[in-house]
């Protein structure tokens, strides 16, 4: 799956929101499993009210071990790719 039209705006409105100030970090609960996650909102300040647009929940745990990296030449790396014999060294590149 290639990044959609749609992440690259979010991420773009994402990255003005960080730059005019108005992003939060803020505790919700996962309506999928009801799990409490840390969040990245952008403000939305209209007429004095303000409203938090969720755009990215943060890992809990380590994210090397939640997401594989991209191959240079395409497809994914795996996990033993990536940690190889020692599980507690982050990979040099």
């Amino acid at each position: 799956m290639a990044l959609l039209p749609g992440h690259k705006e979010n991420f773009e409105t994402l990255r003005q929101a960080f730059l005019a100030g108005d992003v939060a970090l803020m505790e919700c609960q996962s309506a999928s499993n009801g799990e409490t996650v840390a969040v990245l909102c952008a403000a939305n300040r209209q007429n004095g009210d303000v409203d938090f647009v969720p755009f990215a929940t943060l890992f809990n745990g380590s994210p090397y071990e939640a997401v594989n990296p991209p191959k240079p030449e395409g497809g994914f790396f795996t996990q033993d790719e990536i940690w190889g014999e020692d599980e507690n060294e982050l990979p040099s590149g």
